[in-house]
C-alpha cells in the first residue's frame, strides 16, 4: 500500500499532494471526495524504519491518546489503516506552517506575538495536564507547533507524550528534543509532569523571540534582554523562571505561567517590589487551592481542581463569543473534560446556541449533540433531576427548531416524533414530579399522538383519542404559550399548533365529547394571546400574521361542523 499522488485509500480518501515528511514517515494532503472534506496521511512504510515495531507501537499510543481529546488546539484522529508493508494515519488537515519554518524565513519573531501564542500554548497544555490521569507532552518547540491562517495555533506530533502515572519516581524512556527538554527527561532526575512542558514551553518562547536555537550549541538560555535590549524584562523573568534545572523553581503549572505572561509587563523592573509582593500572595492562593502535594506530584483532588478552573474559564470564553464555530468548539470542549461529561451546564450553552441565529436545529447540530449525550450517558445519569431537566431542554429543541433540511421542508410531526423520547426521559429520570415533568407528560402525549393517529384511524381505533388530545393542547396554549417569558417562536409554534389543530379535528373532537364553546374559546385564547405577542424577527412577525389571517377559518370549521351535524 505505497501511496503517490492520484491513490484512493481504503475505497475513501483521494491522495492529493505530498505536504511534508520526515525520517520515518511521509505526510500527504487527501480529500474524501463524499464528504468534500480534506484530511492529512501519514504514511509510515515498514521497509524504511529500521525497528519498525518500536515505531509502530509508538505511533498507535500517540493515536490512541489524541482519539481521546478534543481541543481546538488539538488535531483530532480520523482512522488507521494499516497492511503488511504501511501504517496509515488519517488525521485533521491543519492548514498553516510550523513556527520553526516562520524562524526560519522571518527570524525573531515580535515579542506580542510570542507572549500570544504563549498563552495558547498554556491553554493547551493546561487542557492535556488536566486529564485523568494527565498526559504531558514532553517536545515542545516550534517544529511541533502549526500557525494556521487565522492566527491560531495547533499542537502537532504526539508521539513523546506519556501520561502521568502517580507513584512511579522517574521515567524509563529518556525521550524529547536537546535544547527543550527539561533536564528531568534525561534519566535519573526524576519522573516528567507537569513542570516538564513548562520547561519546554519557556524554552520553545525563548527561540522564538529570540531567534537563538536552545537545540544548537553552545546549548544555552542567555537572558533575552542580552540578545536584544528592547525586549520586556517582565518577559526575561518569565523566561529564567520556566527553564531553571530544578522543577521546584520553575512555574508549578501553566495556569501559573499563562497568569503570568497576561501581566508581563507589570514585571517590569519599575514594579518589581510591588509585583514579588503580588506574585507572592498569588502563589499562595494557587498553592492553597490547587493543594500541590509536596515534590509537585499531583493527587486527584488538585486534577479535579485543575480541571474544574479550566471547565469554567473555557465556559465563560464560550459564553463571551460572538463566533458560532469556536463556541461550539468550547462547548464539546467543556463537555469532554474529566469529570465534567455529566454537568448540564455546557449542554445548555450548546442547545441556547443551536436555537440562535436562524432558528434553526440542523440534522448535523443533532448528530453532535446526540453523540455529546450519548458519549457521557452514565455520567449524567447519574444526577437524575439535572438529567431529567436536560432531556426536557433537548425535547423542546427537537420540538419546536428541529430542521430536516430543505428538501423535507418544516414537517411538524416530524419535529415532534423526534421529541417524544427525550420528553419521556425528562419524566422517566426526574426524582420527583416538578412543573417541568408535568408539561414534558403533556409534549410526549401529543408528539405520541400526531405519530399514531394516522394508523389508529385507519384501523378504525382513533376514538376517544381526540379529547385527551384537546385537553392536553388547552393545558400547554394555556401555561407555555401565555408564559410571556417563554421564547417568541416557541410560543408562536404551539398557537399554530392549536389552532390547526382545531381546524382539522373540529369534527373528531366533536365526536370525543368536545362542546362547540369550548373549542370557540380555545380559538379565541390563541387570539388574544398572539394578538399581545411582541415579534422581534422577519420570520416571527410572519408567523403571527399567518396565525392571525388563519384563525378566521378556524372558526368557521368549528361552526360548519356544528351547523351540519357531521364529523369532518
Amino acid at each position: 500500500m505505497a501511496l503517490e499522488t492520484g491513490a484512493l485509500l481504503d475505497g475513501k480518501y483521494r491522495i492529493l499532494h505530498e505536504v511534508g515528511r520526515g525520517g520515518m514517515s511521509i505526510v500527504y494532503m487527501a480529500i474524501n471526495e463524499k464528504a468534500n472534506k480534506t484530511w492529512a496521511v501519514k504514511e509510515v512504510r515498514k521497509d524504511g524504519v529500521l525497528d519498525f515495531e518500536a515505531v509502530r507501537q509508538g505511533l498507535i499510543v500517540e493515536t490512541e491518546m489524541l482519539k481521546k481529546l478534543r481541543h481546538p488546539y488539538l488535531p483530532s484522529i480520523i482512522d488507521i489503516i494499516e497492511d503488511e508493508s504501511t501504517l496509515v494515519i488519517v488525521m485533521d488537515y491543519i492548514e498553516g506552517i510550523p513556527l520553526s519554518k516562520v524562524l526560519s524565513e522571518y527570524g525573531a519573531q515580535p515579542q506580542e506575538y510570542v507572549i500570544e501564542w504563549g498563552k495558547q500554548l498554556c491553554d493547551v497544555l493546561s487542557y492535556l495536564h488536566a486529564q485523568t490521569p494527565p498526559i504531558i507532552y514532553r517536545d515542545m518547540k516550534p517544529s511541533n507547533v502549526m500557525l494556521k491562517p487565522d492566527g491560531n495555533l495547533a499542537l502537532i506530533d504526539f508521539g513523546t507524550a506519556r501520561e502521568f502515572k502517580e507513584r512511579k519516581v522517574e521515567d524509563t524512556t529518556c525521550l524529547g528534543t536537546v535544547g527543550y527538554a527539561a533536564p528531568e527527561q534525561f534519566g535519573g532526575l526524576g519522573q516528567t509532569d507537569a513542570r516538564t512542558d513548562v520547561y519546554g514551553l519557556g524554552a520553545t518562547l525563548y527561540h522564538l523571540v529570540t531567534g537563538l536555537n536552545p537545540g544548537s550549541p553552545p546549548y544555552e538560555m542567555k537572558p533575552i534582554r542580552t540578545v536584544n535590549p528592547r525586549l520586556s524584562s517582565g518577559f526575561e523573568k518569565i523566561l529564567l523562571k520556566c527553564t531553571q534545572r530544578n522543577p521546584e523553581d520553575r512555574y508549578q503549572q501553566c495556569f501559573d505561567l499563562r497568569y503570568a505572561l497576561e501581566h508581563y509587563e507589570e514585571i517590569d523592573e519599575r514594579y518589581h517590589r510591588k509585583q514579588k509582593r503580588r506574585l507572592l500572595i498569588f502563589s499562595l492562593a494557587l498553592l492553597t487551592s490547587l493543594a500541590f502535594l509536596v515534590g509537585g506530584f499531583w493527587t486527584g483532588r488538585e486534577s479535579q481542581k485543575l480541571t474544574s478552573d479550566y471547565y469554567e474559564q473555557k465556559l465563560d470564553e464560550a459564553k463571551q463569543s460572538t463566533d458560532y464555530q469556536k463556541k461550539l468548539e468550547l462547548y464539546e470542549l467543556c463537555i469532554d473534560m474529566p469529570d465534567k461529561g455529566g454537568v448540564p451546564d455546557a449542554y445548555l450553552g450548546m442547545i441556547q446556541l443551536f436555537k440562535e441565529g436562524d432558528a434553526r436545529f440542523s440534522v448535523e447540530e443533532a448528530n453532535i449533540l446526540n453523540r455529546q449525550i450519548k458519549t457521557h450517558l452514565k455520567d449524567l445519569k447519574g444526577n437524575p433531576r439535572d438529567f431529567s431537566d436536560l432531556c426536557f431542554e433537548v425535547g423542546k429543541l427537537f420540538w419546536y427548531y428541529y430542521d430536516y433540511g430543505t428538501e423535507a421542508g418544516d414537517n411538524q410531526i416530524a419535529r415532534m416524533k423526534g421529541a417524544i423520547d427525550w420528553f419521556d426521559d425528562a419524566v422517566r429520570y426526574a426524582p420527583e414530579q416538578t412543573e417541568k415533568t408535568t408539561m414534558a407528560t403533556v409534549y410526549a402525549a401529543i408528539g405520541t399522538f400526531y405519530r399514531d393517529i394516522a394508523i389508529k384511524t385507519i384501523e378504525g381505533a382513533d376514538k376517544g383519542l381526540y379529547k385527551p388530545f384537546f385537553d392536553q393542547l388547552k393545558e400547554l396554549i394555556g401555561t407555555v404559550a401565555a408564559d410571556k417569558e417563554e421564547s417568541e417562536i416557541v410560543r408562536l409554534e404551539l398557537l399554530e399548533l392549536g389552532r390547526s389543530a382545531l381546524q382539522q379535528y373540529a369534527g373528531r373532537f366533536k365526536a370525543d365529547g368536545i362542546l362547540e364553546i369550548d373549542m370557540l374559546n380555545m380559538c379565541e385564547t390563541i387570539s388574544q394571546i398572539n394578538r399581545g405577542l411582541t415579534t422581534t424577527t422577519r420570520k416571527t412577525e410572519e408567523m403571527k400574521s399567518e396565525i392571525r389571517d388563519r384563525i378566521i377559518e378556524t372558526r368557521k370549521a368549528i361552526k360548519a361542523v356544528f351547523v351540519s351535524g357531521g364529523e369532518d
